[in-house]
């Protein structure tokens, strides 16, 4: 019974590590040269910003939606029209769900460090690529 307590407070402990690492993430959007703000649109035509990681792999451009809160993912596979901001330009793009063998490259590519997927509570990884409208 004892055993079962300290599993359960730990686990307990864990959880609210990744809801207050994930929730800091969100409000505080940390941007520097590796990221890039991805703009969806929602079913009404609202859109909402979002900073995100900016991948590159052969040529391509590529985000990963790689934390559980992931409202803006969710708009991308409805609305597959986005914007893209980086370096203050702001460009038209397509976003196109990667599966199988293209997925698997680029997540190799950039594969996350396990102290990053520790502290989000190992969110399944999806990944887009980016086509220029």
């Amino acid at each position: 019974m004892r055993l079962l307590k300290i599993l359960v407070i730990t686990g307990l402990i864990y959880v609210g590590i990744v809801a207050t690492f994930e929730s800091l993430l969100g409000y505080f959007q940390p941007a520097d040269a590796q990221t890039m703000v991805i703009t969806t649109y929602d079913s009404q035509g609202q859109g909402a910003d979002r900073v995100v990681a900016r991948l590159e792999s052969n040529g391509a451009l590529y985000v990963a939606a790689n934390h559980w809160p992931r409202a803006w993912f969710n708009d991308a596979l409805e609305n597959d029209e986005v914007d893209i901001t980086f370096g203050g330009e702001t460009q038209p793009y397509r976003a196109v769900l990667l599966e199988g063998v293209d997925h698997d490259a680029v997540n190799a590519q950039h594969a996350l460090p396990l102290a990053f997927r520790i502290l989000t509570g190992f969110p399944p990884r999806y990944l887009m690529r980016l086509d220029p409208r």
